[in-house]
């Protein structure tokens, strides 16, 4: 029998890309008008709340999610490509050292790479065809008619459980979770950094830190273009970041 291969599970938006794939995207489709030029006010205020403390990163991604839907019903598929591949070709370059290091070394290992990401899926297939090139991606996808048109109906968001994808992806690949890795930045990735071999927190919020704390996961923070992996200064200092 043939030795099932290894598989590796990413988060995108501040795990792999500095920021956050879905934010550039309504930038991009406010300043092309396809979305109105108030949504851009709309997620630097997002941003800024987050950024000022005056709000959560769960917050900030469910508001660029909210407004995202809102306006997406009645835009063309062709324009959110369009904007996806101006956005991509702008920011692609944008990724964490830590992130790219680890990419290559399981890429060398030939190990079976994935993403999954809340933002849209049509920005998250430009993005991997651009840079990532893994052997899959996911994203969230929103319906449209024969048209092409977007009729402002949520089809399906990986973001709710991407624990129970992966399980389902490995079952219809043939794959296996022995000496897995996962790595994501906040508590929607906890589902698949639970059934991995070696899971990594990476910059994770206040959440995802305090479940890694709990269950021994491996912490690691980025900040410039310095890696500190930090799991064992807070398990022998008892501190928290």
């Amino acid at each position: 029998m043939d030795k099932k291969q290894k598989i590796a599970i990413f988060d995108i938006d501040g795990t792999i890309f500095r920021k956050n794939l879905q934010f550039e995207l309504i930038n991009e489709l406010s300043w092309m008008n396809i979305f109105p030029r108030k949504v851009r006010d709309q997620i630097v205020t997002l941003y800024t709340n987050w950024l000022e403390h005056k709000g959560t990163y769960e917050q900030y991604r469910l508001g660029l999610v909210e407004l995202y839907e809102k306006y997406i019903r009645g835009c063309k598929l062709a324009d959110v490509e369009r904007a996806s591949k101006i956005v991509i070709s702008f920011h692609q370059d944008r990724t964490y050292i830590f992130a790219e290091q680890m990419i290559r070394k399981l890429r060398k290992e030939n190990y079976h790479l994935i993403a999954v990401s809340g933002s849209p899926i049509e920005i998250v297939r430009e993005y991997d065809k651009t840079h990532l090139k893994f052997d899959a991606v996911f994203g969230s996808v929103y319906a449209f008619d024969k048209k092409g048109v977007y009729t402002g109906e949520s089809q399906y968001e990986p973001v709710k459980n991407k624990g129970n994808l992966v399980k389902q992806y490995v079952y219809e690949h043939n794959l296996t979770l022995e000496d897995s890795y996962g790595m994501g930045d906040t508590e929607s990735d906890a589902s698949f950094l639970d059934i991995v071999s070696n899971p990594i927190a990476f910059n994770p919020n206040e959440n995802l830190k305090a479940i890694a704390q709990e269950k021994g996961w491996r912490i690691v923070v980025e900040k410039k273009d310095v890696v500190y992996d930090i799991s064992r200064i807070i398990k022998d200092c008892d501190i928290s970041f």
